[in-house]
This record gives C-alpha cells, sequence and structure tokens, in this order.
C-alpha cells in the first residue's frame, strides 16, 4: 500500500511538472480567438487588436475567427468541442454565460463545465437614447410619459435576450412601467429606425451613439454607468432618474475550453492583463473605443459571471422570457 501511495504520488508530480513545462513553453502553435459576433461591433475590435499585441508579446500568430449566430451560442459550441489546451479562445459578451442559460430551455454548451474563464476584459455602458420628437428629456420625465400611456413607447433592441433588450426590462421592472419592444438583428439598424423616428428609444453604447448625438439626431437622456462619465460630466445616470443603483452595461471576456490546465490558463490571464492594463493600450484602444477594462484573476471573473447570472435570472423570470 505504502509502494503504491508513493508510485501515485510520483505520478501526481510527474503529471504537475509536465503541465507547468507546458505553461512555459505556450504557445506551440497560432491561437485562434473565436469571436461571437460578426466584424465590425465592440467584441470584434476588442479581438483584433488583443490578438494583434498577444502576437508580439508570443512571438506567434494569432488569429481572429468570427463565429455569430443564435445568441452567441454558435461560437460557444465550437470552443466547447476544441482541444483543452489554451489554442483555441472564446472573446465574447457576458450574456453567454449570464443569460442564455436562463433564457434557453436548451443550450448547446454547458457554461460551467465546457469553458475556464480567463478574465474579464472590457466593459461598455449604455446610454438612453430617444429620437428628438419625445418630450422627454430626463429619465423622470420619460417614466412620467410611459406611465401615462402604457405600452405606447417602442424600444428598438439588437436581438431578443440581447443586452439591450435586458437592460430595458430591468429598467420597466424598476420603473413600473411598460413599453413595447421590437426586436432587430443588430444595434445599427435599431438605431437607424430610432433617428428615422420609427421607434422611440433604445439603449445602445455610448460609442455607437456618440457621433449621432452631436448631429442633433438623437437625444441622450443619461448614461446607465455608476456614476457620471469625466468626459461627459453633463450627461446625468440613469439612477439619478429616479432608479437608484441602476446600471445599463454590457462586458465582455476571454475563456478557454473547459479541462484546460490551470498553469495555461493563468499564463493567458498573466500576458493579457498585462496588455490591457497598460497605458499604451488604454491610450490606442479602450479611450477610443469608449471601453474600460476589467481585468481580474480568474476566480474574480467567474465571481462576476455568477452575481451577473443571478440579477439576469431574476429580470428573466419577472418578464416570463423562454426561448425553445
Amino acid at each position: 500500500m505504502r509502494r503504491f501511495s508513493k508510485l501515485a504520488l510520483v505520478m501526481a508530480m510527474l503529471a504537475l511538472i509536465a503541465t507547468a513545462s507546458h505553461a512555459q513553453t505556450f504557445p506551440t502553435k497560432p491561437v485562434t480567438i473565436i469571436v461571437t459576433s460578426a466584424p465590425g461591433g465592440a467584441a470584434d475590435a476588442t479581438a483584433r487588436m488583443l490578438a494583434l499585441y498577444l502576437g508580439k508579446l508570443w512571438n506567434q500568430q494569432v488569429i481572429t475567427e468570427n463565429k455569430p449566430g443564435g445568441n452567441t451560442q454558435i461560437a460557444a459550441e465550437y470552443v466547447a468541442k476544441a482541444a483543452p489546451d489554451g489554442h483555441t479562445l472564446l472573446l465574447g459578451p457576458d450574456v453567454t454565460f449570464t443569460v442564455n442559460p436562463h433564457l434557453y430551455r436548451k443550450l448547446s454548451y454547458d457554461p460551467v463545465k465546457d469553458f475556464a474563464p480567463i478574465t474579464g476584459l472590457t466593459v461598455l455602458h449604455q446610454t438612453l437614447v430617444t429620437h428628438p420628437s419625445v418630450p422627454a428629456n430626463s429619465v423622470a420625465e420619460l417614466v412620467a410619459i410611459a406611465k401615462a400611456k402604457p405600452a405606447a413607447l417602442n424600444y428598438g433592441t439588437f436581438g431578443l435576450g440581447s443586452a439591450g433588450h435586458l437592460n430595458m426590462e430591468a429598467l420597466q421592472a424598476q420603473a413600473g412601467v411598460k413599453l413595447t419592444a421590437v426586436h432587430y438583428r443588430g444595434a445599427a439598424p435599431a438605431m437607424t429606425d430610432v433617428i428615422a423616428g420609427h421607434i422611440q428609444l433604445m439603449f445602445v453604447s455610448l460609442g455607437s451613439a456618440l457621433q449621432s448625438w452631436k448631429a442633433g439626431q438623437l437625444k441622450m437622456l443619461a448614461i446607465g454607468s455608476p456614476k457620471r462619465l469625466p468626459d461627459y460630466p453633463d450627461l446625468p445616470t440613469v439612477a439619478e432618474g429616479g432608479l437608484p443603483g441602476f446600471e445599463a452595461k454590457s462586458w465582455f471576456g476571454l475563456f478557454a475550453t473547459g479541462r484546460t490546465p490551470q498553469p495555461i490558463v493563468a499564463k493567458i490571464n498573466a500576458d493579457v492583463r498585462r496588455i490591457m492594463e497598460s497605458p499604451e493600450f488604454a491610450t490606442t484602444f479602450l479611450s477610443k473605443q469608449m471601453m474600460q477594462s476589467i481585468t481580474s484573476t480568474p476566480e474574480a471573473y467567474a465571481e462576476l459571471i455568477r452575481t451577473d447570472s443571478r440579477l439576469w435570472a431574476k429580470v428573466i423570470a419577472a418578464a416570463n422570457l423562454k426561448i425553445d
């Protein structure tokens, strides 16, 4: 029995040494970052910039590949089935892990077993915009109109279960109002219809709305951040409009396939944080995209996912949303 115990201990130590050795030499071949959305969006821009910096740091080719569709399920399923060696990564929004498990009766992936969280990447605070004809100049005035005319105001989303959809559902629940959702296949067509006056309002990222707001094509009532942004001190928060604690945001993160060795996850985490937290990356990318870094340890990132998952579970249940 002692001989068996010693042998088991030796085998475990050899496995640990082998895993650590793999982490030291990682990557040993090109790395592919699978993006959950089509080219041109915030996730895609983040993936391409991160791939550029990681390629230089690792002296290895880092490729981005877009697999949109299924409210991020197509990309997630692909990475879930990849080899657990860190050479295939998933970059996508929070909804993949915090919304889809509660929204869909059946998923094509297991959000816990099939993935190893690496780190959060960026957060985008969404702004509440309306067509100029809407007679409201604050969240409080908008809520008053919605209460006086239930379901009369139409809002756009960038897909059923998207951040733009669920953030508005959360606003309705907290404000005690009823709005009518109009679902689009992306933020751009939804915002086009707000500008044209076909629908009245929506939540969209500040960066996406900025140019149209400055051109007078939209009214920007509030930002869904915890506090006012230093660059736009005159733009109030949604919470200031009578909805304390309210936030409207979407974030993006990085994942490896489940069962990827912890030392490899730790190495990718350290290298990504080194890039994302550098002043150069903040200046050349984050500030221009109106993004903020949310990098952390894998453990802290996993806790963020659990916290937001509990939040959206309540919102989805209250709105009675379910997709077969």
